[in-house]
């Protein structure tokens, strides 16, 4: 890598350690790239992306952003995942630590604040923010479901009364 491209993945990474919602470092102690890929989709899918870079070139980046205090992480070959969204891609890395014993989660950032393993780990526990959204639009609903049933239930009622009092006096 030449020293201009070196500038422009530190510039990249700074931005990303500047605005991104959530940071999760992890070891990859010896993933085969199929691995690698398979993890890099599978974060992709949720809107996050998987970085491998040079530890050194990481700690340029992290300078004068919310995730400096991340720099203690970045010892032997680490890999960076990021998303906007601060619960999918702590999901998604601790799901797939969990069925690979080779990526070691080691901690992350969200803003300002600093998480350990098991801060990734509760993160991952929340539900993402389609599903929040998804229960609020259901909360929503609702409340308008039911008065629509119990403003509808009289009429159906009504009818039901002259149905039967209609069926009375044709049986007569």
């Amino acid at each position: 890598m030449e020293r201009e491209q070196k500038r422009e993945l530190v510039k990249s990474l700074h931005k990303v350690f500047s605005d991104t919602g959530v940071i999760v470092v992890a070891h990859n102690t010896g993933l085969t790239v199929a691995e690698i890929t398979d993890l890099r989709a599978q974060v992709r899918e949720v809107g996050g992306v998987v970085k491998v870079a040079k530890n050194r070139l990481v700690k340029l980046a992290l300078k004068d952003t919310p995730a400096e205090s991340l720099e203690t992480l970045f010892k032997g070959p680490t890999i960076i995942a990021y998303a906007d969204d601060p619960v999918s891609v702590p999901k998604v890395t601790v799901k797939f630590a969990k069925s690979n014993d080779k990526l070691v989660l080691l901690g992350g950032a969200m803003g300002e604040v600093n998480l350990d393993i098991e801060g990734v780990k509760s993160l991952a526990a929340l539900p993402s923010l389609d599903e929040l959204r998804g229960k609020m639009v259901g909360l929503l609903q609702a409340p308008a479901g039911k008065l629509a049933r119990v403003v509808s239930a009289p009429p159906g009622q009504l009818a039901r009364v002259i149905s039967a009092y209609a069926e009375k006096s044709d049986a007569a």
